[in-house]
């Protein structure tokens, strides 16, 4: 694996970040909002336009994606090079963002946590996302460890003030949701 060139890495990273999109768009995803028109921010929760445009809060869950594929692939996989694991977690970021767009998820969404009027993401905002985790992976590999942990947990944070949501709280009403925790975040 090490004779493969960084740029064939890149190159296969790319591919499965257009067959994400791909299959996206296969699955009826909008390719834009519906709204028609784009912006760089959304930072209204409860909104038609999040998760359609090209960044909204729940971005910077997937910069933190970034830090832990970064992690991850260094404890299980470090004697591949530093591209071939980029390459394994951006495949690991696109195979979400369809999970993540599927009827599945999005119906589990609606029921179990607070996205009550959430239909999926845009391909723009799901591209996005993909992209935050590469820039989260990119971070993660450059950064000192113990400033990928503040950053992390800093985001986690202020996220969680800001908005009653972030990517540990959406796990855990993803897979098994507390009734307290739904009852804060609907701001009881």
């Amino acid at each position: 694996m090490n004779r493969v060139p960084s740029r064939g890495w890149y190159l296969l990273a790319a591919s499965f970040v257009t067959a994400a999109a791909v299959i996206e768009l296969g699955m009826g995803r909008v390719p834009i909002c519906k709204c028609g028109y784009v912006t760089f921010w959304q930072g209204v929760v409860q909104s038609s336009e999040n998760s359609q445009q090209l960044t909204d809060w729940y971005t910077f869950s997937h910069v933190i994606h970034g830090f832990l594929f970064y992690g991850g692939t260094w404890l299980v996989a470090r004697r591949l090079p530093a591209p071939a694991r980029f390459a394994l977690a951006t495949l690991l970021e696109a195979s979400w963002e369809v999970f993540e767009n599927s009827s599945f998820v999005i119906n589990r969404y609606r029921a179990e946590t607070i996205s009550l009027d959430y239909y999926g993401d845009s391909v723009l905002n799901s591209m996005s996302d993909i992209l935050a985790m590469m820039a989260g992976f990119w971070l993660g590999k450059r950064l000192p460890v113990w400033w990928t942990v503040s950053l992390a947990m800093c985001m986690e944070l202020f996220v969680g003030v800001m908005i009653r949501d972030n990517l540990t709280l959406n796990i855990v009403m993803l897979i098994h949701p507390i009734e307290a925790i739904r009852k804060w975040q609907m701001g009881g």
